[in-house]
């Protein structure tokens, strides 16, 4: 059995010439001669040489992966947006290296480098509940790999990112609350960090302004998506001295965890307190009082949005592109 790989060097010596004329003989290069090529394909066969393929691609300076760094595989929008990622790169003959950063920042951290280590064509990034700063990625860009980030993207920091039209579907949440005569409503958001918690409090209150609705401090509550900080938030709301008649929260995990919370309160969610959410998982249709609506962000189409702009970026190679900012339409789904 042989046990060492044959490699061009070893050719190089059965034939006693350099080893960049066997490289080129395989390469079929114009500048070697028949006679040499014939020798070098015999040898090679001979010596039951295969191509390094993973030589190939560095020299190339590709490796035909892509990197993609989330919060929760569990989570069906990010699985769902996973499939439309995996669809999209696999069809260009890429092949995609998953980590989950479960909302942590060293968790993240480390799957940034082992992108870098591994040498991967791109990255394509949603953050964790914990990320403030862009400087973990910044190194991505120094080493020329380009990132695109989807769903959750860095505050105030001009990348290419697909998102959800998130303002909007919050100002729709609460235009379709009021019109069910629900006037005193409270906002369950996820961290301050997020760019989209300042989309969803920014839709929050512009639409309790127009429809002439209370902003009670109190009502305003941030977590950091844990369930353990969701619940604590939610016991604070249950405690408010005027309770509040709805609940739109962050996304559908999060209303799973305030519902709970009422539930231990004696409460029964969706008849003594309304919930809306963002996310509209299947799982809530099986549910004895479901949220009254969830807003729909279509994580298959974000996810795909995300795999070609990265492809773009990659295929201009050293062509300076300006930051793509990818708006995708949500639907408010009445359960």
């Amino acid at each position: 059995m042989q046990k060492t790989q044959v490699t061009i060097k070893h050719i190089a010596q059965a034939l006693n010439i350099s080893i960049s004329t066997v490289s080129r003989a395989l390469q079929n290069h114009p500048r070697i001669g028949l006679r040499t090529k014939e020798k070098v394909f015999e040898m090679a066969q001979k010596l039951n040489y295969v191509p390094n393929p993973a030589a190939i691609l560095l020299k190339k300076n590709k490796t035909y992966t892509i990197g993609v760094v989330l919060p929760h595989l569990q989570e069906e929008f990010f699985s769902q947006a996973i499939t439309a990622i995996e669809d999209v790169i696999s069809a260009e003959n890429y092949n995609v290296v998953i980590s989950q950063s479960r909302d942590k920042l060293e968790r993240e951290n480390r799957a940034i480098k082992s992108f870098i280590s591994s040498r991967v064509d791109g990255v394509i990034a949603s953050i964790s509940a914990e990320t403030t700063q862009y400087y973990q990625f910044r190194e991505l860009e120094k080493y020329g790999i380009p990132i695109v980030f989807f769903d959750r993207a860095p505050k105030d920091v001009p990348v290419n990112k697909v998102r959800g039209n998130i303002a909007d579907a919050a100002f729709e949440v609460i235009d379709f609350l009021a019109k069910k005569g629900i006037k005193k409503v409270a906002i369950l958001n996820g961290p301050a960090s997020l760019e989209i918690s300042d989309e969803r409090l920014m839709g929050y209150w512009g639409a309790m302004k127009k429809f002439n609705l209370p902003i009670i401090q109190n009502y305003i509550k941030s977590t950091d998506l844990s369930k353990e900080d969701t619940t604590k938030k939610m016991i604070e709301l249950l405690n408010c001295e005027d309770l509040p008649e709805a609940v739109f929260c962050f996304n559908d995990y999060v209303a799973l965890y305030a519902m709970q919370a009422c539930k231990q309160k004696g409460l029964i969610p969706n008849k003594d307190i309304m919930f809306v959410s963002f996310a509209n998982l299947p799982i809530t249709t099986y549910l004895d009082n479901p949220p009254l609506a969830s807003v729909e962000q279509f994580a298959y189409q974000m996810g795909e949005k995300a795999a070609q702009l990265l492809l773009k970026i990659i295929r201009a190679e050293n062509e300076p592109l300006e930051p793509e900012d990818i708006l995708v339409n949500t639907k408010l789904i009445v359960h």
